[in-house]
């Protein structure tokens, strides 16, 4: 196909061969599969501001921090700087995202550079070596689906240890992969120690999951593996090794409030002292 002009920067620098075909348009990028160097590649192009569907909504920035205080007072003014400098840290997010969440273990596509607003990353295929399905694409068994939700659960834990929430996970954003289920999508990815809406999101990440595979299992319906993941969480319980049960007890007990604030600053220092080295 004709190269597009957003990819004339990376096919002058060498890292774009040929753009074979756009493979999705989604609602904060296109998708392209590329020829970079010799290999079959994935390239996300992100969209601008203006003509994304996606609403950056306050909840998903809390607790990111700007590179310097001009930075950080020019988004809160919404200037056309900061609005650049916002835009220019929710796709930074998504990388950042990707590299720590890779080194920690869970399945993402491995990045492969990120240059003019266009993310070079792996082409995550099916077992015939095609694009690989979304799961919304997908007609499951109920054996399949139980397989399928007991795997995201654990990448959902292993996520939430690394110190990160999805944000935005559905079925729409998980691939099913050659070697099991990949999860994509995550300029929307939270702190999930700087984030007071971390813990929402990630118990609307665990339902919308727990939704979807108990079309085919309905069995899933009733197990409450949000609040269980986050409450052992909060309480620093949780580890990528944790049996989970899939069931909650609200407490009857009057709520510490102060504590639970010391152990969320804690838990941030922590998390700040972690990326500082």
């Amino acid at each position: 196909m004709k190269i597009p002009k957003s990819f004339e920067i990376l096919v002058y620098n060498g890292l774009v061969d040929e753009v074979v075909c756009q493979l999705m348009s989604g609602k904060e990028a296109d998708v392209y599969v590329v020829q970079s160097k010799g290999e079959i590649r994935c390239a996300k192009v992100y969209k601008d501001a203006g003509k994304r569907s996606f609403s950056q909504q306050a909840q998903y920035q809390e607790g990111r921090k700007g590179r310097n205080s001009r930075q950080a007072r020019a988004m809160e003014k919404k200037s056309k700087y900061g609005r650049k400098e916002q835009e220019g840290a929710w796709q930074n997010a998504e990388v950042d995202a990707l590299v720590r969440l890779a080194e920690a273990g869970v399945r993402v596509p491995q990045i492969f550079s990120y240059f003019g607003g266009i993310l070079l990353m792996e082409l995550v295929v099916d077992a015939n070596g095609d694009p690989a399905p979304r799961l919304n694409d997908l007609k499951l068994t109920p054996v399949q689906a139980r397989e399928y939700h007991r795997a995201m659960i654990a990448q959902i834990v292993l996520m939430l240890c690394s110190g990160i929430v999805h944000g935005d996970l559905s079925e729409y954003n998980v691939l099913a992969g050659r070697d099991g289920l990949v999860i994509i999508d995550l300029p929307q990815a939270v702190d999930a120690a700087g984030n007071n809406n971390a813990g929402k999101l990630l118990e609307r990440d665990v339902e919308n999951m727990t939704a979807y595979f108990g079309r085919f299992a309905p069995e899933l319906l009733s197990s409450d593996f949000g609040r269980e993941i986050w409450k052992l969480y909060a309480s620093g319980k949780l580890s990528p090794t944790t049996e989970l049960t899939g069931y909650f007890k609200q407490s009857d007990n009057p709520a510490d409030v102060g504590g639970v604030m010391r152990e969320i600053d804690s838990a941030r220092l922590c998390h700040e002292r972690r990326l500082s080295k």
